[in-house]
């Protein structure tokens, strides 16, 4: 049962307190090197293939594109949570205004669900190259791609905007501790002293339309694409196409493994230090990999990487 709400008795709570990742001191200075150059790691090989995407006119392809937008999604995506979790590190438990932390809530919330709308539009990208390639330069012309693009930021933008907006009318009146190194959905639904059912209403219905909605795409796209391998008459055919996809379906498998976890249930989740390590793993692994495992091991992209440093 929820603890009613008396609101002329409550103190709302201006700030909280954020664990972070570890209390324990003698690990937290190793944990931070670790994880700050994981952070500087991730900006330079986003920034990388952002650069090379973008000044290497034949890397002006819809699945660069898409991969474009997915590398800067990810440095801004990692700037959201990464920065407090470093602070944590360093300093330890440390408190965080409201306002700072539903800023951080609400920007996390639109880039992890323009994440998921943006890896299913990849997968039809792929879908459509490898099912349908005669049809390719037609269903995938620019003007396509820059709709789903915009698409994908534009969904976020709204389901962030509908989540945070419940979550920060929220009351806070009891315990401010956060058990985690970022403002996130379920440590502040467990910290609320009122009805949450609305919150977690509309939560678990923006988890059926973008987590589940874009992984059914994702799905239903590598299944065609599975289907079309097998039937493909040559080996060397169908290892072609396998290793275009292969990449995406490894970082799909894990991005989505970890949020689904997490966000597709509208109960609160209390065995938090799960939900630290799992948010370790979308948060920080995830985007420092995404651009090894889709784009530095490209052959188009390594051609384009070697041209760049001998221009230079």
């Amino acid at each position: 049962m929820e603890r009613p709400l008396e609101l002329g008795n409550v103190t709302r709570v201006q700030e909280f307190v954020l664990l972070g990742l570890s209390t324990r001191p003698d690990v937290r200075d190793v944990l931070f090197a670790i994880f700050l150059a994981l952070y500087l790691l991730t900006l330079l090989e986003n920034t990388l293939i952002i650069y090379l995407i973008c000044s290497h006119i034949e890397l002006h392809k819809p699945m660069y594109f898409f991969l474009g937008n997915l590398s800067c999604l990810e440095m801004c995506y990692v700037s959201v949570t990464m920065p407090s979790l470093l602070v944590g590190l360093w300093i330890g438990p440390y408190h965080i205004s409201f306002t700072a932390c539903m800023t951080q809530l609400f920007f996390f919330i639109v880039l992890i669900c323009t994440e998921c709308t943006l890896l299913a539009s990849m997968a039809y990208d792929r879908y459509v190259a490898i099912c349908r390639p005669l049809h390719y330069p037609l269903l995938m012309r620019p003007q396509v791609c820059l709709g789903l693009a915009l698409s994908s930021w534009l969904g976020g933008l709204l389901v962030s905007v509908a989540k945070a907006s419940c979550i920060a009318s929220l009351s806070y009146c009891g315990p401010n501790v956060l058990n985690h190194f970022f403002c996130d959905v379920s440590p502040l639904l467990n910290l609320s002293c009122t009805h949450v059912a609305l919150t977690e209403l509309v939560d678990f219905i923006s988890a059926i339309v973008i987590l589940w909605g874009s992984l059914l795409v994702a799905i239903a796209s590598y299944v065609a694409i599975g289907r079309a391998v097998l039937h493909m008459p040559s080996a060397a055919a169908r290892r072609k196409a396998l290793s275009t996809c292969a990449s995406h379906l490894v970082v799909v498998g894990i991005f989505y493994a970890a949020t689904l976890f997490i966000y597709a249930r509208p109960s609160r989740i209390e065995a938090m230090d799960l939900n630290k390590v799992l948010s370790v793993i979308y948060t920080v692994v995830t985007p420092m990999c995404n651009p090894v495992i889709y784009c530095l091991r490209n052959r188009e992209v390594q051609a384009a990487f070697c041209r760049t440093l001998h221009q230079s």
